[in-house]
């Protein structure tokens, strides 16, 4: 790479310091560098002005901007930080560019396609204006078309990806980018500038009850959640699946925006993989996932708007009046079902939902109540805190069948059995929704059974203070295989 005499370091979803591949290279080989961070308006402005990933970044910025801050003292460099824009990106990073003087922008990889767009326009402007745009791999191990099958395509199933990534793996990959080693690099905040992060009022956003929930921002979050999860890996193959025990690692916000490098987590997995601790072989599974997905995005774009079994977008799902009727039930969790019910009030009030429930209000939505797959996963980009495009349309098309490696169409999650196995003492549902809280074990699962004493002891009447089922489960079942006999016919040339 060539050296330059000033440079700009653009951060995105990779809000962090230290191991930053485009932070690193930046510093390597510019003089000086000054770094940036855009609250984007063409992503902000469709977004709820209580948004509590908005809040999740301006809290990690303030603690980028100390950490630019005291980098540059460690090097003698007084005034160091993180220049905080709030527009358009596609047109702040060149503006901003051009008024440093820099000769070359650095960013690190982002395969969302509004992303590839954006730095398209941002790459073509920078250029026009004389201006390098490096771009570096940052957010996963593998990447693209990192990792093929032997006949050189991006791979359709997880399994033989798995196997293709772990035997690819080395130290190189997992090796951290040592960006601290040039700080020295670091450049000055212009004088004329705000030498502050702008509180959520001055970009449109009010407050929202992050501050309240066990969800740290910051790389200094993230360490602690990481720190507190390696003590308990041992266990995660067994204790992930009970939404009512400490059993995750609460890091996906964290992986999402960038304020944990994926080499370290990774690195530590994998060595206790190694040494055969069960608990994490599993994470480092789910780590490995979240690389396929990625890929996915990457290789099969198409996903985003269809399914990436076209036959599946031959099934016919439920519509107009009745259809939207049942999805706003499933939203505001009135379906009858208490553990999809606690599921969407999780999701509603905090913004997370365990991966188990994950899977189980997908599978209830798509194939319980008949609803297009997209219209859960559009609920998901717009609720989750941890909303990642690849993570989240991968999961969705996995629950709906249509996606790379997705369990078989006739797989049917039973909602109360699911209930009675990864709850069975009620402690999630009950967390969830408290007016459900005197009904004994046995009947809580499914309050339809109960007794009418065991109701009345409970204080409930069921369409009163909690819902009847708005489906059957057998009979859904039944028009779902009907609804999906479509997939199995030949599609025409």
């Amino acid at each position: 790479m060539n050296t330059y005499d000033q440079g700009l370091m653009w951060f995105r979803r990779d809000l962090r310091a230290h191991d930053n591949a485009a932070l690193y290279h930046a510093l390597k080989v510019c003089r000086r560098v000054w770094c940036v961070f855009v609250f984007d308006t063409e992503i902000l402005d469709t977004l709820p002005r209580a948004d509590r990933r908005v809040e999740f970044i301006r809290e990690s910025l303030v603690e980028l901007d100390a950490a630019l801050r005291a980098l540059g003292r460690q090097h003698g460099t007084e005034g160091t930080g993180l220049i905080v824009l709030h527009g358009k990106a596609s047109e702040s990073i060149p503006a901003l560019a051009q008024r440093l003087h820099v000769q070359a922008v650095f960013a690190n990889h982002d395969d969302e396609p509004q992303a590839k767009a954006r730095d398209a326009q941002v790459f073509g402007d920078l250029a026009h204006a004389g201006i390098l745009l490096h771009s570096h791999k940052d957010h996963v191990i593998f990447e693209r078309r990192e990792v093929l099958t032997q006949a050189g395509h991006a791979f359709g199933v997880f399994t033989p990806y798995k196997n293709a990534w772990l035997r690819q793996l080395d130290g190189f990959h997992l090796k951290a980018y040592p960006a601290a080693r040039y700080g020295a690099s670091l450049a000055p905040v212009p004088a004329d500038w705000v030498r502050s992060v702008p509180r959520l009022g001055d970009i449109g956003f009010t407050p929202t009850n992050l501050a309240q929930l066990p969800m740290p921002t910051g790389s200094s979050g993230a360490t602690r959640l990481f720190e507190d999860f390696v003590e308990r890996i041992d266990r995660y193959d067994e204790a992930r699946n009970f939404p009512a025990i400490k059993g995750p690692s609460y890091l996906s916000v964290h992986l999402r925006f960038g304020t944990i490098s994926i080499r370290q987590v990774a690195s530590v997995a994998y060595a206790m993989h190694l040494q055969g601790i069960t608990g994490a072989s599993t994470w480092l599974s789910e780590l490995i996932w979240r690389d396929f997905y990625h890929q996915v995005l990457a290789n099969f774009p198409h996903v985003v708007e269809k399914a990436f079994k076209p036959e599946y977008d031959r099934i016919k799902f439920e519509h107009g009046k009745h259809a939207k009727e049942l999805f706003a039930a499933w939203c505001e969790g009135r379906t009858g079902y208490p553990l999809v019910d606690a599921a969407m009030a999780q999701i509603n009030q905090t913004g997370y939902m365990h991966n188990r429930l994950r899977m189980v209000v997908a599978s209830f939505l798509v194939k319980d109540l008949g609803i297009d797959w997209r219209w859960g996963e559009r609920y998901f980009a717009e609720h989750l805190i941890d909303y990642d495009l690849a993570a989240n349309n991968g999961g969705w098309q996995w629950a709906s069948s249509s996606g790379c490696d997705a369990q078989p169409y006739f797989r049917i999650f039973n909602p109360v059995s699911q209930s009675e196995k990864f709850d069975p003492q009620g402690k999630f549902i009950r967390r969830y929704l408290p007016q459900l809280a005197g009904l004994p074990d046995a009947a809580l699962h499914a309050p339809w059974t109960a007794r009418e004493i065991e109701l009345a002891a409970a204080g409930i009447e069921l369409g009163v203070h909690y819902p009847r089922p708005i489906v059957d489960h057998a009979e859904a079942r039944e028009r779902t295989l009907l609804r999906y006999a479509v997939v199995k016919k030949p599609l025409k040339a």
